[in-house]
């Protein structure tokens, strides 16, 4: 008859394993998650980032070497990893993230003259403060 002691040693070990395959199954479900963000991304709509965001969460919280991996490419590049740790967080701002992300975009594609979302922000502030 075993002792208890190698009765407790086993069940740690059983334990450790399917938590190891539970974090193994939820990072691999994060990651199809994220593949099928990206292939629904050029569809109309902002349908793909959520999706995404929702699969980042899932394989940053169950993979270390994908958060050390995250880690690094933050520090690397800030100004594009920042969107998506503030949709990261506990309570995300995820329409003033999409405001920014169109203001940027406006920026970078339309010229100066024509820039909609700037000229109806500055017409806002004006507004609040009168």
């Amino acid at each position: 008859m075993p002792s208890v002691r190698a009765l407790r040693a086993s069940d740690d070990f059983a334990r450790e394993l399917v938590a190891r395959m539970v974090r193994v199954g939820l990072a691999s479900l994060g990651l199809l998650i994220v593949l099928a963000g990206i292939a629904v991304a050029p569809l109309p709509g902002p349908g793909g980032l959520p999706v995404i965001v929702v699969g980042l969460m899932l394989v940053l919280r169950n993979s270390f070497k994908a958060r050390r991996t995250f880690v690094r490419f933050q520090h690397a590049h800030p100004k594009m990893i920042f969107p998506i740790r503030r949709l990261l967080r506990r309570e995300p701002e995820i329409l003033l993230v999409a405001w920014q992300q169109a203001l940027r975009i406006e920026r970078l594609i339309v010229p100066r003259k024509l820039r909609f979302a700037v000229r109806t922000r500055k017409r806002f502030r004006r507004a609040r403060v009168s």
